[in-house]
């Protein structure tokens, strides 16, 4: 896929990490893309908190019982490379809790937070691709902010369709990338061009 690079990120731009919780790592999910997404996604956190930029980090508190990421259980913990570098900006940070696919409805709420500081670009990346980073980037997108997807900051599994028919977590992962794009919701960028 050919991905635009010029990219122009503001100086109060917001990354928005969503849901990279442990409950992921469980043996009930099925095959997942894009091994590099965490190291992305630390090297994002690494960069905007290095230039005093607003984060957010986003939990998922499943309300389903059998969910890995339900509260009260170590599966709702962020991964530790996430957990570890919480607090370590000169920048505004936010935590927010989400029962929902986009962190636009969660607690605090999000729009009120990034409209109180003017932030009108978001970059939103985290887990699933196709779930909540794409219903948030959609969101972020009818809303009126610039929305930026760093698609390779991102990951999810293969899923069945209704037919039963299987697509793989790249096509998943791919088909999101080019429906953000063609929709105009969201810029789709490699993360090595939001960086340094």
């Amino acid at each position: 896929m050919d991905i635009d690079t010029s990219i122009e990120i503001t100086e109060n731009s917001a990354l928005i990490v969503i849901d990279v919780q442990k409950g992921w790592h469980a043996p009930v999910f099925p095959p997942r893309n894009n091994p590099a997404a965490e190291d992305n996604i630390a090297a994002l956190i690494d960069s905007w908190q290095a230039a005093g930029r607003p984060v957010v980090f986003v939990r998922h508190d499943s309300p389903k019982p059998d969910s890995p990421l339900r509260p009260g259980q170590e599966g709702n913990d962020l991964q530790d490379f996430v957990e570890q570098r919480r607090g370590k900006g000169t920048g505004p940070e936010l935590l927010l809790t989400k029962t929902v696919n986009s962190a636009f409805i969660g607690t605090p709420d999000l729009r009120s937070w990034l409209d109180a500081a003017e932030i009108r670009q978001i970059v939103v990346a985290g887990i699933m691709t196709n779930w909540c980073v794409d219903t948030t980037a959609r969101m972020g997108g009818n809303l009126g902010y610039d929305v930026i997807v760093p698609v390779d900051a991102t990951h999810t599994f293969d899923a069945a369709g209704p037919d039963g028919q299987v697509l793989s977590a790249d096509e998943l992962a791919q088909a999101t990338a080019v429906n953000l794009h063609a929709g105009g919701f969201a810029k789709v960028v490699p993360t090595a061009a939001l960086l340094g």
